[in-house]
């Protein structure tokens, strides 16, 4: 049993606290950055060192260090992006009146930069863990990518939820790209599907017979998909997400005129 509660456990929190530090460096003063900025890409470097450390690796601690080690790489386009450092070439407001794919056109060059550091830290994981026997790492990188670009697209789209008010100061301009209305035609095609896949995920890791470390390993992708899914129905639904994270708010002081929220896979 503790094959599949220790890393549904260790995925939560992880889930939670990683998305309460980022935060809390987010909120911190502009001067911070840098050091901020330069400690996250030592971590990456870390990281990836350690996604190919383990690509071999199949004991249960293998899967373990490989989903960290994912995260790790994963946690440095979060923090690159949100301290404005990769963002994209465009830094201004939607322009009035632009609409459909000229509107499209305008919030792709917002996230330019960084949808090409996805694609560059994706290429990164595949090739260091290429022809390994430890996929946990790969597969982590890989639902999360998936799940931001759909949450991305839902935000373009229209949802409920918009989380505008939590945008740091320096990224403001990224709420005129977003709309708001109760939800739009992507948002259930990609809920089904997503959760089709978590379905599949979760009968792979409680199947009779399975290795320790496999049941490991898609425990891990199962949680990190439902947690994604659980994402996107924050979207929709009149939920407080932000209140999982009140604790962050607590214990630091905000800078003047920068508020910051949960929107981790809003991009």
């Amino acid at each position: 049993m503790s094959q599949y509660v220790l890393p549904m456990l260790y995925t939560v929190f992880l889930w939670w606290f990683s998305t309460g530090v980022i935060l809390y460096l987010n909120g911190q003063p502009r001067w911070t950055f840098r050091w901020t900025m330069g400690s996250a890409t030592l971590l990456l470097a870390l990281a990836l060192l350690g996604l190919y450390a383990t690509r071999n690796d199949e004991r249960v601690t293998g899967a373990y260090l490989s989903f960290t080690c994912a995260l790790m790489v994963w946690a440095w386009q979060e923090i690159a992006f949100l301290l404005g450092y990769v963002t994209g070439p465009r830094r201004t407001p939607c322009p009035p009146g632009a609409r459909g794919w000229r509107r499209a056109g305008f919030a792709l060059q917002t996230l330019l930069h960084h949808e090409f550091a996805l694609v560059v830290l994706g290429a990164a994981v595949v090739a260091l863990t290429w022809n390994g026997s430890n996929p946990t790492g790969l597969l982590t990188f890989a639902i999360l990518w998936v799940m931001r670009q759909s949450a991305k697209l839902n935000v373009f789209l229209g949802v409920r939820n918009l989380n505008e008010d939590f945008l740091p100061a320096h990224l403001k301009y990224l709420q005129t790209y977003f709309t708001r209305k109760p939800m739009n035609a992507l948002f259930p095609a990609a809920v089904a599907a997503s959760t089709w896949l978590a379905v599949l995920l979760w009968q792979a890791a409680l199947a009779d017979g399975a290795r320790s470390f496999d049941a490991t390993a898609l425990t891990f992708a199962a949680t990190l998909l439902s947690l994604a899914i659980l994402e996107h129905w924050f979207l929709v639904l009149p939920l407080p997400s932000e209140a999982l994270w009140t604790w962050v708010r607590r214990s630091r002081a905000l800078v003047p005129g920068e508020r910051v929220g949960p929107d981790r896979l809003q991009g």
